[in-house]
C-alpha cells in the first residue's frame, strides 16, 4: 500500500552519501590514473582552505535551519522556508559546502579529480535530490516557495 500523504520530499539518495562517494571517487581516479599538477606544493593549501569553506557554508546553513526550527534530513518534514544566512544567496548552501569539499578533499591529498568529478556531482545532486526537494516545497508552501524560488539561485 502507497502513503499519499507522506511529509517529505522523495529524494532518491542521501546528499552526504553522494558526495562521499564522489570523494571516494576521485581518489580511486588518482590512485588508476594520476593526474600531475604543476602546482603540487600548493594543492594541500588550497584544497584546505576549499574544505573550510564548505564546512563553514554548511554549518552557517545548518545554524539558520536550526534557529527556524526546521528539520536538516532531506527526508524529514520541513516546517519552514528559511531564506536567512546562506540562504539569501543560494537555496543550497549545505550542497555548495559539500561542492566545496569535493574539491578540497581531493586537492588535499594532492589530486586535481574532485574538480573534474563537480560537474557530475551537481547534475546527479539535482536529479536524484534537488529537483526532489524543490517539488515537495513548492507543493507544501506553494507561493511562499516560488517566490523565493524566483528571487534566490539554486547554486550560486
Amino acid at each position: 500500500m502507497t502513503n499519499n500523504h507522506k511529509d517529505h520530499a522523495d529524494v532518491k539518495i542521501h546528499p552526504p552519501v553522494l558526495t562521499a562517494l564522489h570523494i571516494l571517487t576521485a581518489f580511486v581516479l588518482n590512485w588508476l590514473l594520476p593526474i600531475p599538477s604543476l602546482f603540487t606544493k600548493a594543492l594541500p593549501l588550497i584544497g584546505g582552505l576549499f574544505v573550510l569553506l564548505g564546512v563553514a557554508l554548511a554549518f552557517g546553513a545548518v545554524r539558520e535551519l536550526a534557529r527556524a526550527r526546521t528539520t536538516i534530513d532531506p527526508h524529514g518534514s520541513v516546517s519552514a522556508i528559511v531564506t536567512s544566512g546562506p540562504y539569501r544567496f543560494s537555496r543550497n548552501p549545505i550542497y555548495v559546502g559539500f561542492v566545496c569539499t569535493l574539491i578540497g578533499f581531493p586537492l588535499a591529498w594532492g589530486t586535481v579529480w574532485g574538480i573534474f568529478l563537480v560537474s557530475v556531482f551537481m547534475w546527479l545532486m539535482v536529479r536524484l535530490v534537488i529537483q526532489h526537494e524543490e517539488a515537495y516545497l513548492e507543493k507544501k508552501f506553494g507561493d511562499q516557495y516560488t517566490g523565493y524560488k524566483s528571487r534566490v539561485r539554486r547554486w550560486l
